[in-house]
């Protein structure tokens, strides 16, 4: 992928995560992490088992991949500690297999969980769930996280997820409920995060070399001072035109996503949601331009520079277009490969404030656009403003 050019990433990222708030997760208490329980024994624990009581293991447990789980958690309000021990597959790769399923549970913490076809799951009949993922490495699993429940809610904390299919996922068309992820790093999945009817709120976390980042359908996202870096595309978001299959809302706040070979995967290489909002991130050196098209956009405060191409902006397909509206306002779109900022016509989005230096193409491109005036371009290859006038300074 691409490196890095005139372009300081620590930099980068030591700006964006300073001074970051913390935030609670929804119906949690951070403290839970180190709560204090009364923990039974470990050492007569078991594959196959199921828990009823707070449990700490003390050794690792090498599970068949034919049994139905490694172990089971059905108890009201009950933790699971691994101990810092492993929960392992062994036998052959099996996508039926499960590590810990949570009937009843309120937490997993301080271990490892590998080789499954599911890492944890939530059972089909366990109603609305809350619970916390702490301090665990869910590595080399068709899928790291599985939300079968009716209404799961999960706050994941400083954990790592490797090498999995899919990092957080849900029951397709069956599940509902919430994934909030904190201080995490997600590397070497194949998707890292899918929201299908689900809304993912990510918090000052790591994405680095990741097939696909982002799969938004019949959910949303919300990125917060969080760097996407090093994978082969940021996300894929879709628009199921009559259908419930529709990324409702996408966001980035103050967020960096730098050298990823695109925005979206090649078979989808535009992002469609009904709402696309990014508020002072940085899209720096990625090797393809950011393509969208919404209903309405509110795009603050951003910095494209050196990407292969900058953004573009236009309605989502219908048999009867329906214009994209909303403000694009003090962004800089500096050294783009192409066009820095394209408005598709009869897109008609305001523009306030923006500025486009030292593109391949033409600086701002905006026929159809409300212009609220300061926007600025200058030494643009092909043309400064095409369909729109700009301010001298």
């Amino acid at each position: 992928m691409k490196q890095m050019r005139g372009f300081t990433l620590a930099l980068a990222v030591s700006t964006l995560l300073t001074g970051a708030q913390d935030v609670q997760a929804r119906g949690t208490v951070p403290s839970d992490a180190e709560g204090e329980v009364t923990f039974t024994a470990g050492a007569t624990v078991h594959c196959g088992d199921t828990l009823t009581t707070h449990t700490r293991l003390t050794h690792d447990l090498n599970c068949p991949s034919s049994a139905p789980f490694a172990l089971q958690l059905d108890g009201a309000d009950i933790v699971l500690d691994l101990g810092g021990y492993t929960i392992r597959r062994t036998g052959p790769a099996n996508d039926e297999s499960q590590g810990v399923v949570i009937a009843r549970g309120r937490m997993v913490r301080n271990g490892t969980i590998r080789g499954f076809g599911s890492g944890i799951t939530t059972t089909f009949n366990a109603g609305t769930l809350y619970v916390r993922l702490h301090e665990l490495a869910l590595l080399d699993n068709n899928i790291g996280v599985y939300d079968q429940a009716s209404y799961g809610n999960f706050l994941i904390t400083n954990s790592r997820l490797s090498g999995n299919g899919q990092g957080l996922s849900s029951a397709f068309d069956a599940s509902d409920g919430n994934f909030d992820v904190r201080s995490s790093v997600f590397t070497h999945n194949a998707t890292a995060m899918i929201a299908d009817f689900h809304n993912i709120d990510v918090l000052d976390s790591t994405f680095t070399s990741n097939g696909v980042v982002i799969h938004c359908f019949g959910g949303a996202f919300r990125v917060r001072g969080s760097t996407l870096a090093w994978n082969d595309a940021v996300g894929r978001m879709q628009f199921d035109f009559g259908g419930p299959y529709t990324c409702n809302n996408m966001r980035f706040e103050n967020s960096l996503l730098a050298n990823n070979a695109s925005f979206a995967p090649t078979a989808w290489p535009i992002w469609q949601t009904t709402r696309l909002e990014m508020v002072d991130t940085l899209a720096v050196s990625n090797g393809e331009g950011l393509e969208v098209q919404a209903e309405t956009v509110y795009i603050d405060g951003n910095t494209f520079h050196d990407n292969a191409e900058g953004l573009s902006l236009a309605d989502l397909p219908a048999a009867v277009p329906t214009p994209l509206t909303g403000i694009v306002r003090g962004n800089q779109f500096l050294r783009s490969g192409n066009d820095g900022l394209r408005v598709l016509p009869p897109s008609t989005p305001t523009l306030i404030n923006n500025v486009a230096l030292g593109n391949a193409g033409i600086g701002i491109y905006a026929p159809t656009a409300i212009n609220g005036g300061g926007n600025v371009a200058r030494d643009n290859g092909v043309a400064d403003c095409v369909g729109i006038v700009c301010s001298m300074y």
